[in-house]
């Protein structure tokens, strides 16, 4: 766990008394005193590997025991100590789980939009065009917004304690919010009638994240009332409980305001009968709040409410509903009513209903839930993002809230139809990430927005405003081993700059991995670059060449079709077969003179070390003294090699020191006048050589020379005799 140390000689590592309050992370290496030095390396994600390493010396010091003995731990420790995430809500492994989760979306929509850039240069009407363009964005959006975690859902009633007011569910994220904002305000045109709805909806799963150190919530609001409801006999007593259900009223959390109403003491068996004015009274409200219109397409499983889809039913049915609430308001059922906190909070909540703007400043906490309760209550019809702009600012004002809230800011830049603002709050709060994949939102219906992100800026090297952005993605994908396979993806999607870093990040990448070379092939296949698929198995080749796995990087310059570097291969073979050519060290390289490949190659390396594996196998082959077709292919081998001008001379020797029996073939001489006087002149020509500085011994016996020279003399004469 991390603390904080305030004297610098008790850290591991001495800090200057200038670093003002520094992070310590406890290291447990388990050594004993002294430590001599620290090596520390990234590890995985955001973990630090610390090698603590004792000094050599004091090695039975430091990490002995108390006779003198050195224990297990004369070496030093390895501990990887975990770093905070720069981010508190999402961890490292679930931003990874959302960037390889969104390459499909993203790829997926980026076809389209190529596919529906092509029907649009066609003669035909565009309006349809964009119509579908709208929906394949939308569906874009809810696939990325499903990654993004299951948010906090709204309050709801189906619960079966009857003092559970809010479900306990996973806690929502400040980005899956950010996402659902752009959402609703950009890509979901068809829902702008019902767009106060909407943020109805948005604040109920994400009202816990406004909370902050200059107010409360409605959320901490309820979360207080719960604690204290399970240890009330009176709810109606205690202040608190008004005031949650007044503040739950005000941002429309109907189902929460009518189960706390049901908990009210009038309900009770034993009290009906003495107070059925205040019970009426409260039913009453319960029904009101109940049938509030609503104007939206449908109600949400366990909702209350009655929806309205249209302007004209919402508006008949809005002011029915307010006369009901302000005859109520005047009747003279209120006298009856006895319980003085009763009446003030069921008179309050009426308030509320009217549109009071005290009460509703009262029962709010934050400017949001303000703004909310405006758009319910006060101005409950359609109005434009700039008037809701204006409300968000006399709502700020009114609660004096100056904290700089990434999500609020991103909101106001929304209304304020400012795309700068948006991209800004979106790059400063949530990253890359955000910004890269949010643009399809912000240039889905709104022409402004499209042209300041597509036009090419001289500024920028003649890219866009989205082609840097996903650059910039690109980059922080490709900086990280576990992501660096999806960045081709976002790169390819620019179409100035994407292709050439795209070639370099393939250039950079480790060819020692197969895994990953494989990755790097198919990208390259799927993008059609075929010279730098050849360049890569190049590298990958002679990386494993000069690493000692000989096979393996043979089998990559085939791949490559790099006769050049197959044939410096094929010579660098001959020092490590040209020294001893047994026929145990033949069945070593033999293996990698088949990977080279069997037909006949110009080049000289790999034209011998073809025919050298024939005419090896053939000696195999021969057996006893009996004259067969091995033995007839096995001499016409050795003359194809004495006689072919690829033979390095430095084999002459041993190929006829293999061939001695051969030569010295009891019977009939295998080889005749002709054919001895060549090797004869070959054999002279390799004396004058051993004469030159620069020749190079082979590893044969000492009379390897003297007993050559001496079989080719005796079967010269067999040969003349024979003739």
């Amino acid at each position: 766990m991390p603390g904080r140390v305030p004297d610098p000689g008790n850290a591991l590592v001495p800090f200057t008394p200038e670093v003002r309050d520094p992070v310590v992370y406890t290291i447990h290496h388990g050594l004993r005193r002294p430590v001599s030095r620290l090596s520390i390396s990234w590890s995985r994600g955001n973990c630090l590997r610390v090698s603590v390493l004792c000094q050599h010396d004091n090695i039975s010091e430091s990490c002995g025991d108390a006779s003198g003995n050195s224990n297990e731990e004369i070496g030093g420790k390895v501990v990887e100590v975990k770093l905070s995430s720069e981010h508190g809500e999402i961890d490292d492994a679930h931003n990874r789980m959302i960037a390889y989760g969104s390459v499909s979306p993203f790829a997926h929509l980026q076809s389209r939009k190529n596919y529906v850039s092509m029907l649009s240069k066609m003669p035909m009407p565009s309006s349809s065009y964009h119509v579908d363009w709208l929906e394949h964005v939308m569906e874009y959006s809810k696939d990325i917004n499903s990654l993004l975690g299951n948010p906090k859902l709204p309050p709801s009633s189906g619960i079966e304690d009857p003092k559970t007011v809010l479900k306990m569910v996973e806690e929502p994220t400040s980005l899956k919010a950010a996402w659902e904002l752009m959402e609703i305000f950009y890509v979901d045109k068809q829902r702008q009638s019902w767009l106060p709805e909407r943020l109805v909806d948005w604040l109920a799963g994400y009202d816990s994240l406004l909370l902050g150190t200059e107010s409360t919530t409605v959320h901490s609001k309820l979360v207080d009332l719960q604690r204290e409801l399970v240890n009330l006999q009176a709810t109606e007593d205690n202040p608190k409980y008004w005031e949650g259900i007044s503040s739950a009223l005000a941002v429309g959390w109907l189902e929460i305001v009518v189960k706390l109403l049901r908990l009210h003491g009038s309900y009770q068996l034993d009290q009906l009968g003495n107070r059925e004015a205040e019970n009426g009274l409260v039913e009453a409200i319960a029904v009101l709040v109940s049938k509030m219109p609503l104007m939206r397409p449908e109600l949400r499983d366990g909702s209350l409410g009655e929806c309205y889809k249209t302007k004209p039913d919402f508006v008949k049915a809005w002011e029915k509903w307010r006369g009901q609430i302000t005859k109520l308001d005047c009747s003279g059922f209120w006298v009856m009513c006895d319980h003085h906190p009763t009446k003030e909070g069921l008179k309050n909540m009426l308030q509320i209903m009217l549109g009071n703007v005290s009460g509703l400043n009262s029962a709010t906490g934050h400017w949001m839930e303000l703004f909310i309760s405006h758009l319910l209550y006060v101005r409950p019809f359609n109005m434009g993002l700039e008037g809701m702009y204006n409300l968000a600012q006399k709502c700020m004002q009114s609660k004096q809230m100056f904290k700089n809230d990434s999500l609020m800011g991103l909101f106001l830049g929304i209304l304020g139809e400012n795309t700068e603002v948006v991209l800004a709050e979106c790059s400063r709060a949530f990253g890359p990430w955000m910004v890269a994949h949010s643009i399809e939102l912000l240039t889905a219906g709104n022409n402004q927005a499209e042209i300041l992100l597509h036009e090419e800026r001289y500024n920028l090297g003649g890219i866009s405003m989205e082609e840097l952005y996903r650059l910039v993605y690109a980059q922080i994908l490709s900086s990280h081993a576990l992501t660096s396979q999806i960045a081709p993806i976002y790169l390819a999607s620019c179409s100035k700059q994407g292709m050439v870093l795209l070639e370099i990040l393939l250039y950079k990448q480790a060819v020692q991995h197969n895994q990953t070379l494989l990755k790097n092939l198919e990208i390259c296949r799927l993008y059609g670059l075929e010279s730098i698929s050849s360049d890569i198995m190049k590298i990958a080749g002679m990386y494993h060449w000069k690493h000692g796995r000989k096979g393996c990087g043979v089998f990559w310059l085939q791949q490559a079709q790099d006769e050049i570097r197959l044939n410096r291969i094929a010579h660098q073979l001959f020092d490590f077969v040209g020294k001893s050519i047994s026929d145990e060290s033949f069945k070593r390289w033999e293996g990698l003179i088949e990977l080279l490949g069997s037909e006949t190659r110009t080049a000289g390396g790999l034209e011998f070390l073809h025919k050298y594996r024939d005419f090896k196998k053939s000696l195999q082959q021969i057996q006893g003294g009996k004259v067969t077709d091995a033995t007839r292919q096995a001499v016409d081998s050795l003359m194809l090699l004495m006689k072919n001008p690829s033979t390095p001379q430095r084999f002459w020797l041993p190929l006829l020191h293999d061939s001695l029996k051969l030569i010295s073939w009891p019977g009939r001489p295998l080889l005749n006048v002709a054919q001895t006087n060549v090797l004869l002149i070959k054999l002279q020509g390799l004396s004058f050589a051993r004469l030159q500085p620069n020749f190079s011994e082979v590893d044969l016996p000492p009379h390897a020379l003297s007993s050559v020279r001496l079989a080719l003399a005796t079967n010269l004469g067999r040969a003349i005799l024979e003739e």
